[in-house]
């Protein structure tokens, strides 16, 4: 049923799976005896970052943050909301992002610098997708799965009015659904 609203796949489950593997092997690689903390920002992260982590083969710490910019939106607002924050403290910590999409850029920046504020050793960004046609700030992820054209997609832990996030691939979301 839900298949029916998508116009077409951008990105299969099976290309998920290869891009949570190979980033997963990428990441171990680089925080090699290191513990990073895998921050989430909540809700779409989930399914990405719970691939992603059972392909680390070093240890990590989980935290979440709930973030938002979209607001029901199919465009982000550029006014970035935290609802529910971390419960733990960065000092000193490796951070790494783990996120579903980076569209304009301007949630991951706010949280990005927020992170750097509270003293966290470093920060990057794993993300699922990347949409630099859609950037309104100078931002580059340093790890990114796949990059995608400026088109409005869900699934796999990315909605419409917190619908198709159970979608086990992304694809572009037909007009008719949303306008």
């Amino acid at each position: 049923m839900l298949d029916n609203d998508i116009e077409k796949v951008l990105v299969s489950a099976e290309e998920i799976k290869e891009i949570a593997e190979k980033m997963g092997k990428q990441l171990s690689d680089d925080y090699r005896g290191q513990f990073p903390l895998v921050i989430g920002l909540l809700k779409g992260c989930v399914p990405f970052m719970g691939m992603l982590v059972t392909e680390m083969d070093i240890h990590v710490e989980l935290a979440f943050m709930d973030v938002s910019s979209y607001h029901g939106g199919i465009e982000s607002s550029g006014d970035v909301k935290i609802s529910k924050d971390l419960d733990i403290s960065v000092s000193g910590r490796d951070i790494i992002i783990a996120e579903d999409i980076v569209d304009t850029g301007r949630t991951i920046k706010v949280i990005t610098e927020l992170l750097k504020y509270r003293g966290a050793k470093s920060v990057k960004i794993a993300t699922l997708l990347d949409k630099p046609a859609g950037r309104v700030v100078e931002l580059s992820p340093e790890y990114v799965g796949k990059v995608i054209p400026k088109e409005f997609v869900v699934g796999f832990g990315l909605d419409f009015n917190e619908k198709y996030r159970n979608l086990p691939y992304v694809g572009v979301l037909k007009q008719s659904v949303y306008k």
